[in-house]
């Protein structure tokens, strides 16, 4: 009749991690989601086996899954210290060197949030600059420490590289030159290089796709805000004409030579209007099967230091009351349309992360592309080797014990340290999420639940 019993077992202290979330699916009052905000697992099971777990009365085989997918441990405070060194241990097996490059200031739209601010400007990497660039990668891939001070480095097994700007196809003939001589480089290691834009997408045309795609260009982030009549209105050409036509043409004729992701920018005021745009790229033909992912985010403030003299609106906190509903509306609305979106895994700032660099147009090297043009945060540039940056950065904010005893913490590790300067003026204490996380990672793992798999993953 089915086979022999299951065997059971009680296994001492092993437990439910901390980190291990409860929740009931909209659609299943007998069941129950559990996630894990460590290793980004979600699994349903009946409501009743809860207890069952809770006692040991579960089977050997089904305690090892619920082991390996981070929903049992051993000991809870040795879960707690191995969550200590997670990110020194995800920097030590971290084989691939990023880089972000800010070729230039300037952009040929004059949008009202400009994220550069004062910042903007014609100011452009030189030939001399990129060669510093590619002479600093050369050497940072040969098992060498990326901080001045540490023992030992790496070899790197992937170079990948995000041109940025301004608007970097200002610059396509400097990212053809790096291009050629970074593949030349990965080639000669027998590792990969690949490259991707951040662009406004009215110079992304198919003859730049194609000049570029031999050299390593595989993606572009592409910003729309909203249907045409919002998106113009926030981001026009400098002469003043909308770029939003411009922009959709040039997705078309390009969407099938790579991949685009799009994303978009919303503020109180505007954010029930992005449907419409979803809307829009279907009838236009960018469908799912066009466009991989997008993801909508919100206008954030900048200080008074380098803020657009006339735009006022943004948030300054992930907590702010209305983006804990306009955050799951958005993502609900993307994903019910058959587009992919970004989905809840276990992330940290950059900032964390050793061979993750941000390389501005002067050769000055940050952290973050927020932090750029700000002195007290540059942590070297292509000359002199990058300094220690833990204390300025303050790297161990979230090493305490509110942050270790959260079960968001894998999620969060001490939040969006750019946001925390801009709204405090300091990186001191953390940008804790626990108010938004608790009020929508319920919702956001019913998500996952009800169209991950049909939307085809993440």
């Amino acid at each position: 009749m089915g086979g022999p019993p299951p065997i059971f077992f009680a296994w001492g202290k092993m437990t439910l991690s901390r980190y291990c979330k409860i929740y009931p699916p909209r659609e299943d009052p007998d069941s129950v989601i559990l996630f894990s905000t460590k290793k980004a697992s979600i699994i349903l099971l009946p409501g009743s086996m809860i207890e069952d777990i809770e006692k040991g009365k579960i089977a050997e085989e089904e305690r090892e899954s619920l082991k390996e997918l981070g929903f049992l441990v051993d000991d809870a405070d040795e879960e707690k210290k191995e969550m200590l060194g997670f990110i020194e241990e995800l920097n030590t097996i971290n084989r691939t060197f990023k880089a972000v490059v800010v070729l230039n200031l300037d952009c040929n739209l004059a949008c009202a949030y400009c994220f550069e601010g004062t910042r903007k400007g014609s100011f452009y990497m030189t030939p001399e600059t990129a060669d510093l660039f590619v002479d600093f990668v050369r050497n940072k891939i040969n098992s060498h420490p990326l901080v001045k001070g540490e023992e030992g480095g790496f070899p790197a097994e992937e170079i990948e590289i995000v041109f940025y700007g301004g608007e970097p196809l200002l610059s396509a003939g400097l990212i053809e030159y790096i291009s050629k001589r970074l593949k030349a480089l990965a080639e000669g290691k027998g590792i990969p290089y690949s490259f991707s834009l951040i662009t406004n997408g009215t110079l992304l045309l198919p003859q730049v796709v194609e000049r570029l795609k031999p050299l390593g260009f595989q993606s572009a982030g592409v910003t729309l805000d909203g249907p045409k009549d919002v998106h113009d209105r926030f981001r026009p050409f400098k002469a003043g004409k909308g770029s939003f036509d411009t922009i959709i043409r040039n997705l078309k004729d390009v969407c099938d030579m790579i991949d685009v992701d799009i994303g978009g920018n919303y503020t109180q005021e505007n954010y029930t209007a992005f449907p419409g745009l979803l809307d829009y790229l279907i009838d236009e033909g960018l469908t799912p099967g066009k466009i991989p992912r997008i993801k909508f985010d919100p206008v954030t403030k900048e200080s008074a230091e380098f803020a657009p003299p006339d735009f006022h609106d943004g948030c300054e906190t992930i907590n702010e009351p209305w983006l804990l509903s306009a955050g799951i509306f958005l993502r609900e609305e993307i994903l019910k349309r058959g587009y992919r979106t970004q989905k809840i895994i276990p992330t940290a700032c950059m900032i964390e992360f050793k061979n993750s660099v941000v390389v501005n147009h002067d050769g000055n090297i940050y952290k973050c592309p927020g932090l750029i043009g700000r002195e007290r945060f540059r942590v070297g540039d292509l000359n002199v080797e990058i300094g220690d940056y833990g204390l300025s950065h303050n790297l161990s904010s979230w090493k305490n014990k509110e942050c270790l005893d959260c079960g968001y913490l894998p999620v969060c590790f001490g939040g969006c340290r750019y946001m925390k300067l801009v709204r405090d003026g300091n990186m001191d204490g953390v940008d804790c999420k626990k108010i938004y996380f608790d009020a929508t990672l319920e919702k956001l793992i019913n998500q996952d639940v009800r169209y991950g798999l049909k939307a085809g993953g993440y």
